[in-house]
């Protein structure tokens, strides 16, 4: 049974506004809550729902992270043709991670602001960092570990979001986002054909001021691989206010505890991962290399107000990935949908240990 398949109850979908996270995260930055209200034309007064329930962690419209992944091993088959589930008994690369990170950067920004639509755009940039050790790898140009180690692996990309209020309870939410994933760097980037386009569509309700739940459905590259998944959303918080969940699941789940308005701290899980196209090694005829990284983070976060609107984070976990393995895709970058049935083949079998990580961050919040 594919990787997928086996942890289908993990599977990530894109960033939504109900849960703030360092990376790649897409929320509102404003206080939505003054279009609660709005009055109609025949002076009747009419009550809209808002995105945000009582203490949430705060929603971030500015980031600047650093993420670092302790050391770990790395071992990476030989170019070729493998059903999912095969055994690499003599794997053709292996090196020691003595290091893996970098920068990442997210930005968001309103559009439209109404008391009946919601819109907004966003960016992001994350880049990470190879410094490998001991590296076994034949000294050609198939060699993924040295491609990586050169260049890294660098994502940029486009999101937006809309949140539409149906009535003072109800409400849709969409996300949509494009993501260009790959070696690249940002004086030789890849071409917009290799593009990842994911998607994400909910309805839900919000019942009073400590509790907002929605179902869905997503177009997700979390797990490296593209995927189709049902997603869960969940936001709920005390009746003391001191402790709460956030949860967009199977993307993530956490705990909050609430130490005041100042401070609080997450516990729980998420699913982190991007499809990326690998230039300079070529497959197969007509045919080039589609890194698919997926990995589960168990992680505690803590988040704390520094100066008014600038609150600063210290995450820190465990890494534990369950997707390195590469793809036969398209040289004009279209990709394609393994699902559960499918049978096409990967072009690499790879394996990855687990590692502990840190991630700091200092973010502007919204008022």
């Amino acid at each position: 049974m594919k990787n997928f398949t086996l942890l289908f109850f993990l599977l990530g979908c894109i960033p939504l506004f109900a849960q703030t996270d360092s990376v790649n995260t897409t929320q509102e930055d404003e206080d939505f809550s003054i279009y609660e209200n709005a009055t109609s034309a025949d002076g009747k007064n009419i009550t809209f729902c808002s995105p945000k329930i009582f203490d949430l962690s705060p929603s971030r419209f500015v980031s600047v992270a650093w993420d670092h992944q302790m050391p770990y091993n790395m071992k990476l088959s030989s170019l070729g043709k493998y059903d999912d589930g095969t055994t690499i008994n003599n794997y053709n690369e292996t090196a020691k991670a003595n290091s893996t990170g970098g920068l990442r950067l997210f930005a968001n920004i309103p559009v439209i602001s109404s008391n009946t639509f919601l819109w907004q755009l966003g960016g992001n940039f994350w880049k990470t960092n190879y410094n490998f050790a001991d590296v076994k790898s034949p000294a050609n140009d198939s060699s993924l570990i040295q491609n990586i180690a050169k260049n890294g692996l660098t994502t940029m990309g486009l999101h937006s979001t809309i949140f539409k209020p149906l009535n003072e309870k109800q409400f849709l939410l969409a996300q949509f986002a494009a993501d260009l994933s790959g070696n690249y760097t940002l004086d030789n980037p890849q071409g917009i054909r290799f593009l990842r386009y994911s998607a994400s569509v909910l309805w839900g309700k919000r019942p009073n001021d400590r509790k907002q739940w929605a179902v869905g459905l997503s177009r997700t590259y979390r797990t490296g691989e593209l995927n189709y998944v049902p997603i869960l959303l969940f936001n709920w918080t005390a009746p003391s206010r001191k402790w709460g969940t956030e949860i967009l699941f199977p993307a993530r789940a956490h705990i909050r505890k609430n130490f005041s308005a100042r401070s609080l701290i997450l516990g729980g899980y998420e699913l982190d991962g991007q499809s990326y196209r690998i230039s300079g090694i070529t497959t197969a005829a007509g045919k080039e290399l589609e890194l698919r990284r997926g990995e589960l983070r168990f992680r505690m976060e803590y988040q704390r107000q520094i100066l008014g609107f600038i609150w600063g984070s210290i995450q820190a976990g465990y890494r534990y990935d369950f997707s390195y393995h590469a793809d036969n895709t398209e040289k004009n970058g279209r990709d394609f949908f393994r699902g559960f049935f499918g049978t096409q083949q990967y072009a690499m079998i790879n394996e990855l240990s687990g590692a502990l990580y840190f991630n700091v961050g200092i973010h502007l919040v919204s008022p």
